[in-house]
């Protein structure tokens, strides 16, 4: 009986240090949870923890131990990351890019998300900060309806009969939009209704339907594609950063297409619309766009001193602009162009690259970036033209070397480099794919190659976008 009440008494010990462990780790379990809890924030194309703990205004400490099974050195487009520390938000937290004409009062009423909240989470001084282009957080609640249909009321139209016009109970109108009665709503203000009656409305004075810009936000070195719908009799212009834009007639819009050039600074920078009468009538809208960076290379090159002087450079680069700066309305292309070289996926250098040119045995050093694409291959390999266009520039320059600049309409323009052989005249008409040269070594060089340039109403752009996307 002894022996047995010692055996029992061991039992007992061994039962609650187990059961002591069992409710360490309960505990343990708990409190990480407890620090787990929190919004969740979807991981976009770019990001880091370290981005997103700033972008919060969490500790990266915080960040990780909220997301213990998250490895700070990976992390993939779509996961899912816990955001600790945000008092009063809930939900997932979705990234939402601010088009032209968004507003944050259109967004709250869009998304059901009060002005305050998205202010505070997103740490904006000011409405004014909202530039098009920058990218917003906004906290969806499961189940959280979101309109889409957009309305606007028209000169004397009252928000009772806009309403009557949605098919909407006018005090539901009213309640969705944050309004305090009927009474608040005034002409062009974009209102949102559940009914699906989308008018178009788009926030703009009233001579224009709809107007936007894409991609956003704006890179470095990317084409922008500006579409207008107007009322009938108006005509559209504008400006983009310091550009003015050329508008085109497409399926019943205006487009212009817009390079941004590679050494613009970061930052925002003006996009104004104008739409105008034969009588002079106009009315104008303005809003301030981000543009980022291309995150770009560098690298260094020795050349022949002659062609990084200025009083070489200088001439030959606005001859070159003087040719590339003419608008042609007739558009050539259809679809995206086609690569001009015989190995398209082999590089040398690429479009933006930051270049330190050194001139041989000289103190010459000048600074710029790199215009195009440069393709791989020996001299005498064929060029192809990329897209259908007129010839308007077959010639030898000293930067350039043998060069030919094709004019696809629109303020497009292709340019070809260093040539050792050139096949085709000023105003020949080339078809996409044929041959209008052979690749050399001719020019500003260090070795035979092709280069192939794009401009888009006077800016150089990356040629790759041309050949991944179809521009209008």
């Amino acid at each position: 009986m002894k022996s047995a009440i010692v055996w029992n008494s061991k039992m007992s010990k061994r039962f609650y240090a187990s059961l002591f462990i069992i409710l360490l780790v309960a505990i343990s379990t708990q409190s990480v949870l407890a620090q787990a809890s929190g919004p969740i924030y979807i991981v976009q194309s770019g990001d880091t923890l370290s981005f997103i703990a700033a972008r919060f205004n969490v500790s990266l400490t915080d960040l990780l131990e909220a997301n213990p099974t998250i490895d700070p050195n990976i992390l993939n487009q779509g996961q899912e990351v816990i955001i600790p520390g945000l008092e009063g938000v809930t939900g997932v937290l979705e990234t939402e890019v601010i088009s032209f004409g968004d507003s944050l009062r259109s967004l709250s009423r869009r998304t059901q998300v009060s002005i305050e909240k998205l202010i505070k989470l997103n740490r904006l001084i000011s409405p004014t900060e909202l530039y098009v282009g920058i990218s917003l957080i906004v906290p969806i609640q499961e189940g959280q309806v979101q309109f889409a249909s957009r309305t606007s009321a028209g000169e004397g139209e009252s928000l009772l009969e806009l309403s009557v016009k949605q098919g909407i109970n006018p005090w539901t109108h009213a309640s969705i939009n944050n309004l305090e009665g009927t009474w608040e709503a005034y002409p062009g203000d974009i209102l949102y209704s559940p009914t699906g009656n989308d008018t178009n409305a788009s926030g703009l004075p009233s001579a224009f339907i709809n107007a936007s810009i894409e991609p956003l936000p704006m890179i470095q070195g990317s084409t922008e594609v500006v579409r207008v719908l107007v009322k009938d009799g108006y005509t559209a212009s504008g400006i983009l950063v310091n550009h003015s834009l050329r508008f085109f007639p497409v399926n019943g819009e205006q487009v212009a297409l817009q390079g941004i050039h590679a050494l613009l600074e970061p930052g925002v920078y003006p996009l104004r619309l104008e739409a105008s009468l034969a009588d002079g009538t106009r009315q104008s809208f303005e809003q301030m766009v981000l543009v980022t960076s291309g995150n770009y290379r560098s690298e260094t090159i020795f050349v022949d001193p002659i062609t990084i002087d200025p009083t070489e450079t200088e001439p030959e680069n606005q001859k070159i602009e003087a040719i590339t700066g003419l608008v042609n309305g007739t558009k050539y292309w259809n679809g995206t162009f086609t690569s001009p070289a015989v190995y398209p996926d082999e590089f040398t250098s690429f479009y933006g690259t930051r270049r330190t040119y050194n001139g041989l045995n000289s103190d010459i050093t000048v600074y710029g970036f790199h215009t195009g694409l440069d393709f791989a291959g020996g001299e005498g390999l064929q060029i192809f033209a990329p897209a259908p266009g007129q010839v308007v520039f077959a010639g030898p320059l000293t930067v350039r070397g043998k060069a030919t600049i094709i004019d696809h309409g629109w303020g497009v323009y292709s340019g070809f480099w260093h040539q050792s052989e050139i096949y085709v005249n000023i105003g020949d008409f080339v078809e996409q794919g044929q041959v209008i040269g052979l690749v050399g070594g001719t020019g500003r060089v260090t070795g035979p190659h092709l280069h192939w340039e794009v401009w888009v109403n006077g800016v150089q752009v990356n040629p790759f976008d041309w050949l991944d996307q179809a521009y209008p």
